[in-house]
């Protein structure tokens, strides 16, 4: 027997492929992809699925505080979930809290991971305060440490940096080579829209999203994008909700500035109206994230971005919070304001079968594009390939099974993460995961999960050349 696995028959689809093939594994390695492999220890008839690699959602929060609200998952159940929807490699964020030091918070971070994931994982770090010592000394020593990404924001009390403190950051970026994201969104702005909307009464979770509209999205990634330009650092603008800030990223890139895209399922699936109620304990908190959902027409600018490559990721933004729980979103200063409902929804789970469902089948983007935009791009983006993102001899053997044909109605009952309900409950697919396997296990099955924690490795990404 030349293989511990073979997976038999089936599809073989990659960012670049689509071909009827075996795929021959062994160590935890592809060894071969082609017609009548020898026999494996174990065998797997795919002779009806995809086989396509397995998912990396490269935009995760797990374990990660907000506010004084908790978290619905930590490492374990939130990497659980990812696996049953396909994923094998998520990078959730290491948050530097103001005063403390940033090597210290990524080293405490990792700790609460070590031992606990069922899927792969690489960290970037958040920089919340860039004093000198992180700049001169931390950041430059982790990212050759090899966390060389990380993410800064342009909003959140807890999180903003000044315009100058950008500048800095994205100048020691390009210094030590790492890759920058950014949170665009206005906080004057936004403390203006909130105190006003606040004096009028109106403070249910729909108005969340007036706090917020599109223009303190594109104001913002257009100010990130100048400070890019001017320090000459490649950054991603992340989780972008429609028109205006995409085409403040399209001018960029037609410019030849090294700006990248990411946008999200919520930006193709819910709405602003979603968030609509008559008083704080109804259902629109569920949908509360930054920047919010906006409007159908949105999704077109959306799908505009993903067909002409304005957008090279298409991440969860999982950041999942309990609907009905004191810690959650319906904590008691959650129930005065939309100010103090804790910002974020789960959905790691539902990445795949949304986009494939949504683009795919509704004949919006190829296959082969669905990879790209869900496993492949990530794994180059973020300096994981050629180990991870594609099939071929010497990548790790990280595989989802896919049934294209499969119908689901996505609802709480089904999903593995840690909150009590999903934004999109109710919301009918085609197209969904068989099977999961990571570095050559199967790790789900069916609705099984098969793995443990401890499965997932730490990913510790190779120094910026």
């Amino acid at each position: 027997m030349t293989y511990d696995l073979v997976i038999r028959g089936g599809t073989v689809v990659t960012a670049a492929d689509t071909v009827r093939a075996d795929v021959g594994i062994s160590g935890g390695i592809i060894r071969a992809v082609g017609l009548d492999l020898d026999r494996g220890a174990k065998e797997i008839d795919a002779s009806s699925l995809l086989v396509m690699p397995g998912g990396i959602d490269s935009h995760v929060h797990l374990a990660q505080p907000f506010n004084g609200a908790k978290m619905a998952d930590g490492f374990e159940s939130g990497t659980r979930s990812a696996i049953a929807g396909g994923n094998t490699t998520v990078m959730p964020f290491a948050t530097q809290p103001r005063g403390a030091g940033l090597r210290v918070s990524v080293e405490e971070y990792k700790a609460l991971a070590d031992g606990a994931c069922y899927a792969d994982h690489a960290f970037h770090m958040i920089v919340s305060d860039p004093t000198p010592s992180v700049l001169g000394q931390e950041l430059p020593s982790l990212v050759a440490d090899g966390y060389t990404s990380f993410k800064v924001f342009m909003t959140y009390d807890d999180l903003v940096l000044s315009d100058r403190q950008l500048l800095e950051v994205f100048e020691c970026a390009r210094s030590c080579g790492a890759l920058v994201m950014v949170h665009c969104e206005g906080y004057d702005a936004i403390r203006f829209m909130t105190d006003r909307l606040e004096r009028a009464g109106r403070t249910a979770p729909y108005y969340h999203a007036v706090s917020r509209p599109e223009s303190v999205e594109r104001e913002a990634t257009h100010r990130a994008i100048s400070h890019a330009e001017l320090t000459d650092v490649p950054i991603m603008i992340v989780h972008v909700s429609g028109r205006e800030p995409m085409e403040q990223i399209r001018w960029a890139q037609l410019k030849g500035l090294k700006v990248y895209g990411e946008t999200c399922p919520q930006y193709i699936a819910l709405t602003a109206d979603d968030l609509r109620g008559l008083n704080m304990d109804e259902t629109g908190g569920k949908y509360v994230c930054s920047p919010p959902p906006r409007d159908h027409a949105s999704w077109e600018a959306i799908w505009e971005g993903i067909r002409t490559g304005v957008f090279q990721v298409f991440s969860s933004d999982h950041c999942p919070f309990r609907y009905d729980d004191v810690e959650g979103k319906l904590r008691p200063q959650g129930r005065t304001s939309f100010r103090w409902v804790p910002n974020g929804i789960p959905g790691i789970e539902t990445r795949l079968p949304i986009l494939y469902s949504k683009g795919v089948v509704e004949g919006r983007i190829t296959v082969n594009e669905f990879v790209a935009l869900t496993s492949t791009n990530h794994a180059k983006m973020y300096g994981l390939y050629p180990r991870k993102g594609s099939i071929a001899p010497g990548f790790d053997a990280d595989l989802v099974l896919w049934d294209p044909q499969r119908k689901e109605t996505i609802r709480q009952e089904i999903l593995h993460h840690g909150a009590d309900y999903t934004p999109y409950e109710g919301l009918a697919v085609t197209g969904w995961p068989v099977m999961t396997i990571l570095r050559g296990k199967p790790v789900f099955e069916e609705g099984r999960i098969l793995g443990e924690p401890g499965d997932g490795q730490f990913l510790k990404r190779p120094p910026p050349r």
